[in-house]
C-alpha cells in the first residue's frame, strides 16, 4: 500500500507543470507577435512614381485682354443734332461710307452766307481796280496829287485781300458742312455705337466718340502684363498658348509680336505689356475677353523628367542614416530619393528647365522607369476595439 502512494500523487503534479509551461509559451508568443506587428507599424511607407521620358516646356504665365489690332474711334468735329444713323452694332463698313448725319441746316446757311461774302468782296475788288486805273491815268496827266493815287492803290490791295479772306471763310463753311456727314475712315466692323437719333453732340473742347470701328477682327491681339522678374526670358516670336473663359476646353495659339518697354507700375508692382498676335478667322474671340496666357520661353523634346514633388521629399531622420553630401559653398545639390534595400538613398541630379510640375534631368544616376520617392504615406491609426463590460461592482 505504501509503495503505490507516490505513484498516485505524481500524475496531478505532472499535469500542473505541463499547464504552466503551455501558459508561459502562449504569453511568449503573444509578446512576440505584439513586438513584430508593432515594428511593422513603425516602418514608414512611401508613395513612389516612375521616371518618365517626354517633352517639357518652360512657360511664363500672365493675364491679358483681347483687342482688335487696329481700333478707330470715330468722332465729330462739329456740334449739332444727330439727324440720321445708318449703321448699328456689328455692321460691316467700308472706308468713306456715311455712317451718320448731323443736321446740316445751320451749316448750309453759313456756307451760303460765306458764298455771298465772296461775291461781295469780288465786286468791291473790281470797283477798287477801276478806281485805281482811273487815278493812274489822272496822275499821269498831273490832274491829281500823288496822295490820291496812293489811296486808290491801297483800296485796291485791301479789296483783293478781302476777297481772299471771304474765299477762306467759304472754304471753312464748306468744310464744316462736309463734316456733318460722318464717314468711316477704315474698312471694318462697328463694335460700339454711343449716340442715337436726336442726340446733340458738342465738339467745343473735346471730340466726342460716336462709333468704335475695329479694322479687322480676323486678326486680333492679346495685351498681357508680364512681371519684371519674367520679362527677361520673353522674346519676340516665341509661341503662346492661351485660353478664355468662354471656351475653357479650347487652347488657342498665338505669337509674341512686341515687347513694349514702357513700364506699368501698379501698387509698386512693375509689369510690361507684351503683345501677342492671334489668328481669329472663325471670329470666336471677341474684343474685351480675358485671356490666361502661357508664353513658352523654352521647350525640349524626349528628355528624362522627374516630378517636382520628389525634390521636396525629406526622409525621417534615423540612427545610422548617412547625411547627403553638400556641394561647394555649403549648398546642397538638388536630388531625389530612391529605395535601396528598403531604405531611402539620395541621388544628386543636375536639373534643366521645369514646367512647374516636372523638371528635366540633365545628369545623374537615374534611368527611365526607375521608381523614386515623392512622399511618405501617412497611416491612419486603427482604433482599439472596446470590449463590452458589465457594470462594475463596488
Amino acid at each position: 500500500m505504501n509503495e503505490k502512494r507516490p505513484a498516485t500523487v505524481r500524475g496531478p503534479v505532472r499535469r500542473r507543470v505541463f499547464q504552466a509551461a503551455s501558459f508561459t509559451s502562449a504569453i511568449a508568443l503573444v509578446i512576440l507577435l505584439f513586438v513584430s506587428f508593432r515594428g511593422k507599424g513603425n516602418t514608414p511607407e512611401y508613395r513612389l512614381e516612375s521616371v518618365t521620358r517626354g517633352d517639357i516646356a518652360a512657360t511664363v504665365t500672365a493675364t491679358g485682354s483681347l483687342n482688335a489690332v487696329t481700333t478707330v474711334l470715330v468722332g465729330t468735329q462739329v456740334s449739332g443734332t444727330i439727324r440720321d444713323i445708318y449703321v448699328d452694332f456689328n455692321f460691316p463698313v467700308k472706308k468713306g461710307q456715311v455712317i451718320a448725319q448731323i443736321d446740316p441746316d445751320m451749316f448750309e446757311a453759313q456756307a451760303e452766307q460765306a458764298r455771298a461774302n465772296v461775291m461781295k468782296a469780288d465786286a468791291q475788288l473790281r470797283d477798287a481796280e477801276r478806281s485805281h486805273k482811273r487815278n493812274q491815268e489822272l496822275f499821269s496827266r498831273n490832274l491829281i496829287p500823288r496822295s490820291d493815287l496812293d489811296t486808290a492803290e491801297t483800296n485796291f490791295e485791301s479789296a483783293r485781300a478781302g476777297l481772299e479772306q471771304a474765299k477762306a471763310a467759304l472754304r471753312l463753311a464748306d468744310t464744316n458742312l462736309r463734316y456733318t456727314r460722318i464717314t468711316s475712315p477704315v474698312d471694318g466692323v462697328v463694335i460700339s455705337r454711343n449716340v442715337d437719333v436726336g442726340q446733340t453732340v458738342a465738339a467745343s473742347f473735346q471730340t466726342p466718340t460716336l462709333f468704335m470701328i475695329a479694322q479687322d477682327l480676323a486678326r486680333m491681339q492679346v495685351d498681357t502684363s508680364v512681371a519684371e522678374a519674367d520679362i527677361g526670358t520673353v522674346k519676340v516670336g516665341r509661341p503662346v498658348d492661351f485660353s478664355v473663359d468662354a471656351y475653357p476646353d479650347v487652347t488657342f495659339k498665338g505669337k509674341v509680336s512686341q515687347i513694349r518697354r514702357a513700364p506699368i507700375t501698379v501698387q509698386n508692382v512693375v509689369t510690361y505689356n507684351v503683345v501677342v498676335l492671334v489668328n481669329n478667322r472663325d471670329l470666336r474671340l471677341m474684343p474685351g475677353m480675358t485671356a490666361n496666357v502661357s508664353i513658352i520661353v523654352n521647350a525640349k523634346q524626349n528628355v528624362l523628367k522627374v516630378p517636382n514633388a520628389a525634390f521636396r521629399f525629406r526622409p525621417a531622420e534615423k540612427a545610422g542614416m548617412q547625411a547627403a553630401p553638400a556641394s561647394l559653398g555649403g549648398k546642397r545639390e538638388p536630388g531625389i530619393w530612391v529605395l535601396d534595400k528598403g531604405k531611402p538613398r539620395r541621388i544628386a541630379l543636375t536639373i534643366g528647365i521645369s514646367d512647374g510640375v516636372e523638371s528635366e534631368v540633365l545628369s545623374g544616376d537615374l534611368q527611365e522607369g526607375q521608381e523614386i520617392i515623392v512622399d511618405t504615406v501617412k497611416k491612419t491609426a486603427t482604433p482599439r476595439s472596446q470590449t463590452s463590460r458589465g457594470p462594475r461592482m463596488f
